[in-house]
């Protein structure tokens, strides 16, 4: 009897895991994770968890039961220190298991400051694990001032539920700004003026030159030379992919643990899935952070461990929640060189062209449009910036 086994027990372990029993696999599964706890749900901890409008075991993808009765032995807590492909087994805990087939879905790690600059007082925070959030959580207070090192959706969702919660909250964003690195200026200006009218400090074009304090941090000095008074500090400067276990048992790393379009790494006996995976892509290559890759990439890629043979073509679709705003983004946006603007009462959306070609949709409040336009991106089809743009454009009738 063969035996699987999955390093990583995130949204893509789990759903790697699920579809393998789902598509008949009756071989032996081994889901391995460094946490304690079960598999869960990373997007609403800084957001409703932090907040406390979600409890941790609502936070769980799956009921641990769901396991047992899957016959998938769940290894919680154990972090994987090596992977030996040449005799295909893993090392965790002071023991050894042979597999016949590994994925790895390792997913990704936030960026920290260096203790050089205090990144390492107490009082600064990542936002990435339960027990980050945990950590964060027991520091937030009405009234504190908080200190957001970051203008992108994660800093941008710590900042506007440290708002909520009563905190003093500034931003700071070293580039021109916020949201520099993933949507258009007129995106960045809507999130400003939203974070701006809740009372957040938004400072953009300035960076960290260092925390202060001797054991927990006090303050912080910025570039442009002002220094400032804290309570604690959010880190939101991106993520790196999971891939050093990849890389120290020798497969080929580029931008994360390089795969084929089956899924399948420079070993042909070890996949991988999720944040931690770089995979062909219209010609390069790609590695996509977000929830829709991971389920979706995970069970292609179990279904190719049972021999189905189908490339991944990735769909991309990510949201953030801030404030009162949903944001639902369609498409990828690389490229673009116009932008078309759809006003419907409260709602906007900015919507991505190259040329005559759609790229890509960013929506804020605006389900009904979001869904046409990514309806119209999976289908190819592009329609006039113009028609986008005019108020009296039916929508619905784009799809035919």
């Amino acid at each position: 009897m063969s035996h699987i086994i999955v390093i990583g027990a995130g949204q893509a372990g789990s759903s790697l895991t699920a579809k393998l029993r789902n598509s008949g696999f009756d071989g032996d599964i081994t889901l391995i994770g460094a946490e304690a706890v079960p598999p869960y749900q990373r997007p609403p901890l800084s957001k409703a968890y932090l907040l406390g409008d979600m409890e941790k075991e609502r936070l769980f993808l799956r009921p641990e039961k769901f396991y047992d009765d899957q016959n998938i032995t769940l290894r919680l807590g154990a972090p994987v220190t090596k992977i030996d492909p040449a005799a295909k087994t893993v090392s965790l805990a002071g023991e050894t298991l042979s597999y016949d087939q590994l994925a790895l879905t390792t997913g990704s790690n936030p960026r920290h400051l260096p203790a050089s600059i205090g990144g390492a007082l107490n009082g600064v925070h990542v936002v990435r694990s339960l027990d980050d959030v945990d950590a964060m959580g027991a520091d937030m207070a009405p009234g504190k001032r908080a200190l957001i090192v970051g203008g992108g959706y994660i800093g941008l969702e710590a900042a506007a539920v440290a708002s909520k919660m009563g905190l003093e909250v500034t931003v700071i964003e070293m580039a021109d700004r916020i949201l520099q690195r993933v949507a258009a200026p007129e995106t960045s200006g809507y999130f400003r003026k939203l974070h701006e009218a809740h009372g957040v400090d938004v400072r953009e074009g300035i960076g960290l030159d260092r925390l202060l304090g001797e054991t927990h941090v006090s303050g912080a000095r910025l570039t442009d030379g002002s220094q400032m008074d804290v309570d604690l500090v959010i880190v939101g400067v991106g993520i790196t992919p999971g891939d050093a276990l990849a890389a120290n048992a020798g497969l080929t790393i580029n931008n994360g643990i390089e795969t084929d379009a089956h899924g399948r790494t420079s070993d042909p006996s070890i996949w991988a899935a999720g944040d931690c995976a770089s995979f062909p892509w219209q010609g390069g290559r790609i590695r996509l952070e977000s929830v829709q890759n991971a389920i979706d990439q995970a069970e292609l890629v179990a279904e190719n461990i049972m021999g189905a043979g189908k490339d991944y073509v990735p769909m991309p679709w990510f949201w953030s929640d801030q404030y009162d705003v949903k944001l639902q983004i369609a498409g990828l946006n690389t490229g673009y060189d116009k932008i078309a603007v759809r006003h419907t009462d409260d709602a906007v959306s900015y919507w991505y062209y190259k040329g005559d070609t759609l790229l890509a949709v960013d929506a804020m409040n605006d389900p009904r449009n979001f869904m046409i336009a990514k309806r119209l991106i999976a289908a190819g089809k592009s329609p006039s910036a113009d028609a986008v743009a005019d108020p009296d454009t039916d929508m619905k009738a784009l799809l035919k």
